[in-house]
């Protein structure tokens, strides 16, 4: 397995650097933030990354996409991670749009693949219902009623569903817990009762209600109770991907971190002089290192069709996890009281670092998935 990047991936991170630099610097969050956009996101800025093709990296070029792979979509997200960049790119580009081209008929994929490829749509996966990630503990109901299904529950933590103009949302359509359905849903529809939240990072969810919401057969998506393959696989594509952009974060917090050692004075010393904190600059690097290495394996293991999929998925979002975790504590550690206030960028990476870590699974969930399935 390579762990390198081709030379048309390397373009393609440097384009997106560049775009990061110039269009969405930690500034475009700032403002995004400081404005109280309800969104969350700047829709001109979506625009620009559909017209770079990144809305249809995973999408077949038969639906306008590139169909570029996981490694495409994972170096822009790197870049975007970098800055903190707000976009639906993650939730509508990588996991809808993996579901849909995974479960969905030609028609869905006709009708949806092409305008997310474009930017003309947004999306949002309604998955998670209890405080902790667990994907397959289903309470939500669709049950038959003719033609359609009726739609009782609640879901939570879903990651762009104030804004997104459908939810894919996944439901329990028999007994047994496993058999499970997706289904696709327009915002609007009766019954359905949409709780932004704003998280600690700044950046948009939802808790979601369905109430007697009614969805037509041709509103499901793949066969029914047979959706949990499709998820399952959909997950640690978006865990790889999550990874990738969780990657970016880190490497800049370190980078912040190094600047700062190399400007602060005391006791007439750069800070950076003293030993205490190179070593654990050094750490730091040394763990980043790593990760780069569990990202691109991650990325490219997908790309290559490895049979060990699952288990290094978990790795990678576990290792980044706990490391963008510890780096951006470092970070504003290193940065002394000042590090916690908002004149500093360092704690806005804190800050993100936490939500991106519980997302799709936390590092606990995911070292307890990794040796489970390496047979521990």
């Amino acid at each position: 397995m390579t762990l390198t990047l081709s030379e048309e991936q390397a373009f393609l991170k440097d384009t997106a650097k560049k775009f990061a630099q110039e269009r969405t610097p930690t500034t475009h969050f700032r403002e995004i933030r400081d404005t109280e956009n309800p969104e969350c996101f700047d829709r001109k800025i979506w625009q620009e990354m559909a017209a770079q093709g990144w809305t249809g990296i995973l999408i077949p070029e038969q639906y306008g996409g590139s169909d570029f792979g996981l490694a495409g979509i994972g170096v822009v997200l790197e870049e975007l991670g970098r800055t903190l960049t707000p976009s639906p790119l993650f939730a509508t580009s990588v996991v809808c749009a993996t579901l849909i081209n995974k479960a969905g008929n030609s028609a869905q994929k006709e009708e949806y693949l092409k305008k997310i490829a474009s930017g003309k749509i947004t999306m949002s996966f309604a998955l998670e219902e209890g405080p902790r990630h667990m994907p397959f503990s289903i309470d939500l109901e669709a049950k038959k009623d003719g033609d359609n299904f009726i739609l009782n529950g609640k879901k939570n933590f879903v990651i762009d569903g104030g804004f997104s103009d459908y939810i894919i949302v996944a439901c329990r359509t028999a007994d047994n817990e496993d058999q499970i359905s997706l289904f696709i849903i327009d915002k609007n529809s009766d019954g359905l009762s949409i709780l932004p939240t704003v998280m600690v990072d700044h950046k948009n969810a939802a808790n979601i209600e369905f109430k007697d919401v009614s969805v037509s057969q041709k509103n499901k998506l793949g066969n029914e109770n047979s959706a949990k393959e499709v998820i399952e696989e959909t997950l640690d594509i978006s865990r790889a991907a999550l990874s990738a952009e969780m990657l970016g974060g880190a490497l800049e917090a370190f980078e912040i971190t190094l600047n700062y050692l190399k400007e602060r004075e005391q006791f007439g010393e750069k800070i950076g002089t003293f030993q205490a904190l190179q070593h654990r600059a050094a750490l730091m690097f040394t763990e980043l290192e790593l990760c780069k290495s569990c990202v691109i394996e991650a990325l490219t293991a997908f790309d290559e069709g490895s049979n060990d999929l699952q288990r290094i998925a978990s790795l990678a979002k576990s290792k980044v996890g706990e490391t963008f975790f510890n780096v951006s504590n470092e970070g504003v550690q290193m940065h002394g009281g000042v590090g916690v206030t908002d004149e500093y960028d360092i704690g806005l990476y804190m800050k993100r670092a936490r939500v991106a870590e519980q997302t799709f699974g936390n590092t606990e969930y995911h070292r307890n998935r990794y040796a489970e399935l390496t047979g521990y």
